[in-house]
């Protein structure tokens, strides 16, 4: 009754000086947390998805794989690369003849809390257990998901799976999900039993990849067609803000699990031993948010990264010569106290023909010769020197550096550049001039024109000019046919592309992921060019049963030497990537395969410095 008697100014002025007092006492009472550690980053093209079962670039990869949780996982300092469980107890139970891998999850761990969680009383978290990883297994298999992993997995002959998926598409019945599978049983909460019908010896790799990333059903369930748009995994981020194509915002996951950094360095590798002993046993992620900004076009993305926007930056080519002159740091960069990274990277560029195409596919002897002769009439060197500024080498085959199958000493047709002879390979099988315009025909006397698909950044429209120039040596008319990257990928799954370029990264020291590229039963998912020769599918699967060695190698270059016969795809060149990192960047060190790395990063600039 005092506090209505007191005059209101009165009133106002104690609750002001109250306000300050329990203002004081919560600052003194609060922890010194320090600015927030802040990682911010660029991306040349925009991301296509959120669900791991509906992707397989590069850069949406990586963003899940910070999301999303595997079992396994690679170290990220040792060299050469090697497995260590992730959410898994140990590494997999293996049966001596590579058919039966039995994972045991880890107790404790849990999804990020969200409202697809039902029934879970008040601070109770859902927990991962071995029957997330089945589902996200099998869905996979489900046909309407389309998933670019099904060819991958499918070929490891998963008991019972390949059927299920089957029935669905015969029946025209969803996909039963609830449906007993022979080949994945989860004997109690924790344990996963994964049954193959062929010997497998490097499964375990699979479970280290993007198709192997945990996702529960209740989420996918709540969201449908939207899970996309709702990543919710058990990894060190969840996402904060997304803005398509444009900006994305992922904060460090509230309730992830006490984890440390205990990373295998090599005894000889002096730089990951320096990040090793810089981070030892400080508590994983490492920054409190991650920035990840979509900047299409090289200069902007260049300029902002020597303004400290960034805190590393893939060197757009053109710019390689100002950043690492002769391969080493330009002395400007040096004097700033940047870092660079100059890698060999486990990829391939190559340029595909749709296969079932009525212009360019095909297995005919002229469609063949045609292929061949597009492919001999461009010359990689030429785009190593005058589009790459010499950050590439030229690729004999689709299988990339760094994985077993690569011989750095075979050379086949694919990086041959002979005009004369591309030009006798058309005029041979009737491809010439029939109209006097100037052009080559089609042998039925209808116009031979390319249509090339390509990207609206200035990187694509230098590739555009050089393809331009190399057809019109060939008088060979092509026309080129310009949208995002992500609108490309969908078109070309459904086989409405005629050539295009990019790239495929591998995402485990091995070429089966490669060579499933050109897998027959793969066709709209990994195998874009949709190319179908029983032969080569045979060698496919012969490779991927057998123990790696001589003989493996030798079935391996014999597919390759099938590819360069067929030309289904002209492999380009393997990148040379140099990478810049700002001086505040903590443990930044590239790793050929690991996606799922910015836990070990950290960044908090000086102040009066930008990140």
């Amino acid at each position: 009754m005092l506090w209505k008697r007191l005059p209101a100014s009165t009133r106002r002025l104690v609750q002001a000086l109250a306000a300050g007092l329990l203002g004081c006492s919560a600052a003194l009472a609060a922890p010194e947390t320090g600015p927030a550690h802040v990682l911010r980053m660029a991306f040349p093209i925009a991301e296509t998805s959120l669900d791991p079962a509906q992707i397989n670039d590069e850069y949406s990869s990586e963003i899940v794989s910070n999301i999303f949780e595997s079992p396994l996982v690679y170290d990220y300092l040792a060299r050469p690369v090697q497995l260590k469980p992730l959410t898994a107890a140990a590494l997999p139970e293996v049966s001596a003849d590579f058919k039966q891998f039995t994972l045991r999850i880890k107790p404790g761990i849990h999804f990020a809390a969200d409202p697809a969680f039902k029934g879970l009383k008040p601070g109770e978290k859902r927990e991962l257990v071995a029957a997330d990883y089945a589902y996200a297994l099998k869905r996979h298999f489900d046909p309407r998901l389309r998933s670019p992993h099904f060819a991958n997995l499918e070929s490891e002959q998963i008991l019972g799976l390949a059927a299920l998926r089957e029935r669905s598409v015969k029946s025209g019945k969803p996909f039963d999900y609830d449906a007993p599978v022979e080949g994945l049983q989860t004997p109690d909460r924790y344990t996963l039993v994964i049954k193959l019908g062929r010997p497998s010896p490097r499964f375990a790799h699979r479970l280290a990849q993007p198709m192997s990333l945990a996702l529960a059903r209740e989420v996918v369930e709540a969201y449908g067609d939207n899970i996309g748009e709702h990543p919710v995994g058990t990894g060190p981020f969840v996402l904060k803000d997304w803005r398509r194509a444009s900006r994305l915002v992922l904060e460090r996951n509230p309730g992830f699990r006490e984890a440390y950094f205990d990373e295998s360095p090599a005894p000889d590798d002096a730089a990951a031993q320096a990040v090793a002993r810089e981070l030892k046993g400080r508590r994983l992620p490492l920054v409190d948010r991650v920035e990840l900004s979509i900047v299409t076009e090289n200069q902007p993305r260049w300029l902002a990264y020597l303004g400290g926007d960034f805190d590393f930056l893939v060197v757009p080519n053109e710019y390689a010569a100002l950043a690492a002159p002769g391969g080493q740091l330009a002395p400007h960069l040096a004097k700033r106290g940047m870092r660079l990274h100059r890698n060999l990277l486990s990829d391939v560029i190559f340029s595909y023909f749709n296969m079932e195409d009525p212009v360019v596919g095909g297995y005919t002897p002229e469609k063949v010769a045609l292929r061949r002769a597009i492919g001999l009439g461009y010359d990689n060197e030429e785009e190593i020197r005058s589009v790459r500024r010499g950050q590439a080498i030229p690729a004999q085959s689709i299988v990339t550096p760094n994985t077993f199958g690569y011989q750095a000493q075979f050379k086949t047709e694919m990086s041959e550049y002979k005009l004369a002879k591309a030009r006798a390979l058309l005029d041979l099988y009737g491809y010439t001039d029939k109209d006097g315009d100037g052009w080559r025909d089609l042998p039925d006397g209808s116009p031979l024109r390319l249509e090339y698909h390509t990207q609206p950044d200035s990187n694509s429209r230098a590739f555009n000019e050089l393809w331009r120039k190399h057809m019109a040596a060939l008088q060979i008319q092509i026309e080129f046919k310009v949208a995002n990257w992500p609108d490309h990928m969908k078109a070309a799954r459904a086989g409405r592309l005629m050539i295009w370029m990019l790239s495929w990264t591998a995402d485990m020291p091995d070429a089966d992921s490669l060579l499933a590229t050109a897998y027959g039963p793969a066709k709209g998912e990994d195998n874009l060019s949709r190319f179908s020769l029983p032969e080569y599918d045979r060698l496919v699967q012969r490779s991927q049963s057998m123990a790696d060695g001589p003989e493996r190698q030798a079935v391996i270059q014999e597919a390759e030497r099938l590819l360069t016969a067929y030309m289904p795809m002209k492999a380009h060149v393997h990148r040379i990537r140099l990478r810049l990192a700002q001086p505040w960047l903590k443990g930044y060190l590239p790793h050929p395969f690991l996606q799922g790395f910015w836990r070990f990063l950290d960044s908090q600039p000086p102040a009066g410095k930008k990140s």
